[in-house]
């Protein structure tokens, strides 16, 4: 069951405190460093992705402001590898952004990003691979994936996801990401793709896939 949460000012933007090992979604109302309530819907939460490790995958998903039920549903996912998800939400293409200025020993301040794609998609920003990020393993050997292996564990992330949130079935979703991401982005692709012809449920209704690799 979802719950409301004020994160506190004492802790860097959404550092969130390490999961019970079936932590429930949250949704986050207010932000460190952004005045006022958030005027978008943002939820957070961890998804198990690998019972042998206790692989857990942690991600933000903003709500498309537009028309949720109908607007399609992306899949961020950022470089490096091993880039935080928040990384797209705060920096890239996320309705979050940091006002540049000289420190003063203070919380930065975020202020509302009006050119934000969540004006017209919903989005799953994912720290992926595990150990990027807040993902974690809590054996410590489950942090050492390669591309195959952490592409077929976003794919059990997104059943999973889309499992408990099945109101967005139904909506065009797509595959994204920037830099070292346009690796996998295919190889996720193809998971899903194997997982609808073997008649794998829930459906995932995947349209296309992108990449902006520098």
């Amino acid at each position: 069951m979802m719950r409301p949460l004020r994160l506190v000012p004492g802790l860097l933007l959404l550092l969130l405190s390490r999961p019970a090992p079936a932590p429930a979604s949250t949704v986050v109302t207010h932000l460190p460093g952004f005045d006022g309530p958030l005027p978008f819907y943002l939820e957070t939460g961890y998804v198990g992705v690998e019972e042998d490790t206790g692989a857990e995958l942690f991600y933000y998903f903003v709500e498309s402001e537009r028309s949720p039920g109908a607007d399609p549903v992306l899949l961020w996912l950022t470089g490096g590898p091993r880039c935080s998800g928040f990384s797209g939400l705060a920096f890239e293409v996320g309705p979050v952004k940091y006002v540049l200025a000289p420190y003063d020993g203070g919380l930065p301040q975020l202020v509302y990003n009006p050119l934000s794609w969540t004006k017209m998609a919903s989005i799953v920003f994912l720290d992926s691979p595990v150990c990027s990020g807040f993902s974690y393993a809590r054996d410590p050997e489950g942090c050492d994936v390669g591309d195959y292996s952490s592409s077929l564990q976003v794919q059990r992330f997104l059943i999973k996801w889309f499992t408990d949130h099945p109101q967005y079935l139904s909506n065009p979703f797509y595959i994204g990401g920037d830099s070292y991401a346009g690796k996998v982005v295919p190889l996720i692709a193809q998971y899903i793709s194997e997982g609808i012809e073997g008649r794998q449920q829930p459906v995932i209704n995947l349209k296309a896939i992108w990449s902006a690799t520098l």
